[in-house]
């Protein structure tokens, strides 16, 4: 068991109407991998990253996640995506909840935990990531950095086998990166699996083991995070990276 990959996207396919967003998308990613995507706008990387947990539905080809295929009709997509965790751009926290209430709801609901159990889970994981003081408080009341934090600490209160990341940092001031990436680095630490889209490239130096870099809709380079910086092989990476590490 311990050598199957923990998502594994094999010649992953999808349109829009007629405009194909991802072509021929295959790699795979092995248990405590810690895998950045990279690429121009547009180059489907967010696709690719929701089409893991079937946030967006693909015409051709398959991912299995954990042993589960997403291809196949009769797999339970709630299940499946309550064990991969979410973080998105914009925090999705519940602006008429608070804290503690976006941190345990869905632990109540969909994994049937206690609310006793839920809580305890929940207040652990946002000691993790700092915030035990604005337990009582709402979303609004915190900052975007802090709601990105909350945002993670629900995603781990649900036990993912996987995280996935698109775009955490970047509806962030440039202040609170930082806090948000160290959050992201001490989950890589601990061995956490970790798919991210990111433009944070010195986040994807310092602790990707690969980096993916996709353009139109195509994976163009799937290398160790090492080789990706010192020898990218194709034209459209070296452009991409000598635009965004000279910024």
């Amino acid at each position: 068991m311990s050598n199957k990959p923990m998502i594994d996207i094999k010649e992953v396919n999808k349109w829009y109407g007629q405009f194909q967003v991802l072509t021929d998308c295959s790699t795979s990613i092995s248990k405590g991998d810690v895998v950045v995507v990279c690429g121009p706008s547009g180059s489907g990387k967010s696709t690719l990253i929701k089409c893991v947990n079937g946030l967006e539905p693909f015409q051709q080809g398959d991912i299995v996640v954990n042993g589960v295929s997403l291809a196949d009709p009769k797999t339970d997509m709630p299940k499946l995506r309550s064990r991969v965790g979410m973080v998105f751009q914009n925090f999705e926290l519940f602006p008429h909840w608070s804290i503690k209430q976006n941190l345990t709801v869905a632990q109540v609901k969909v994994l049937g935990r206690s609310q006793a159990e839920a809580e305890k889970k929940g207040l652990a994981y946002l000691d993790r990531v700092g915030l035990s003081a604005h337990v009582h408080k709402y979303p609004a009341e915190l900052s975007g950095g802090q709601q990105q934090r909350v945002a993670i600490a629900r995603a781990l209160s649900m036990d993912p086998v996987v995280m996935l990341f698109d775009e955490p940092t970047s509806a962030l001031d440039p202040e609170m990166v930082q806090e948000v990436l160290d959050v992201m680095v001490g989950l890589a630490k601990e061995g956490m699996t970790m798919m991210c889209v990111t433009h944070e490239m010195g986040f994807a130096r310092q602790v990707a083991s690969r980096v993916i870099f996709m353009d139109q809709g195509k994976i163009e380079e799937d290398a160790t995070s090492e080789e990706f910086f010192t020898t990218p092989r194709g034209e459209r990476a070296q452009h991409f990276l000598s635009k965004i590490l000279n910024h």
